[in-house]
Order: structure tokens, then sequence, then C-alpha cells
């Protein structure tokens, strides 16, 4: 099964990370939100590679969000799904933005699918009502 997925990541120390195409990225200390899909034949099976970057088992960065997860001071705190719906940019576009412009959103319009906020609980919410009550794009 597949659908949209938001990540809540912990950055535990401020830190310049190199994104891929996007180059050095400043990443101050906080709670990180990142907004994907899982349609492929694997569905949310990505997910549990993205957990697996984040513990150091795995090393191969596809994704923007994985230069982030490869950090020793980023791991994953929650993840919220919303099955079999494609509201990958409607979520993205109701969360606060981290102000990394293009991260995650290379396939799309939005400015960027990296939601940042210094407040774990108040950015988890904020994942919570945006995968609720999401328009589909």
């Amino acid at each position: 099964m597949g659908g949209t997925y938001t990540l809540l990541i912990a950055l535990d120390s401020s830190a310049t990370i190199t994104v891929g195409a996007l180059g050095p990225q400043e990443f101050p200390t906080g709670s990180y939100a990142y907004t994907g899909s899982a349609f492929g034949p694997g569905g949310f099976s990505r997910v549990k590679r993205h957990r697996e970057l984040a513990r150091g088992e795995r090393d191969t960065r596809h994704w923007h969000v994985d230069y982030l997860l490869g950090h020793p001071d980023a791991g994953i705190e929650a993840v919220v799904r919303t099955p079999d719906r494609d509201v990958e940019c409607a979520v993205a576009r109701a969360l606060p933005d981290a102000g990394i412009a293009g991260f995650g959103a290379s396939d799309c319009e939005c400015g960027s699918h990296l939601a940042y906020g210094d407040g774990r609980d108040e950015l988890l919410g904020a994942i919570e009502r945006a995968h609720d009550a999401p328009e589909d794009t």
C-alpha cells in the first residue's frame, strides 16, 4: 500500500549539510517535517528505507531528505501517513516553509517539501492537521 507520508525529523545540533545539487544548506537545531509520496511498487516501504538511513544502516542517497537523515545528529521521531491518496503537495503547502528552496520538490511546482519548527509538538500537530483534511493535488 502507498500514499503520502510526512517524517518528523529531529536535528539535535545546527549543521551545514550538502544536499545533492542544492549544495550546502544551513539547518538550525530543531524539528523538520519532510513530506513525500510512496506510490511505487514498494509503497510505504520507502519509509522503512528512510528509517534505515537515519540509523546508519544505509549509505546511498537518492532524495534530498536522505542527506538530512544521513547526518549523525538527525533522527526520525514520528511518521504520519495518508494511505491511497496523493496529497503530498497539499500537505507540504500547509506546513511552515524551512527556507530551503526546492527541497524535495524537484518534480512539482511547490517551493519546498521541507518544513521547520523549533517546537516538536507544535510541528507534529500541524503535520497531523495537514494530513487530516488536505485537498487532493
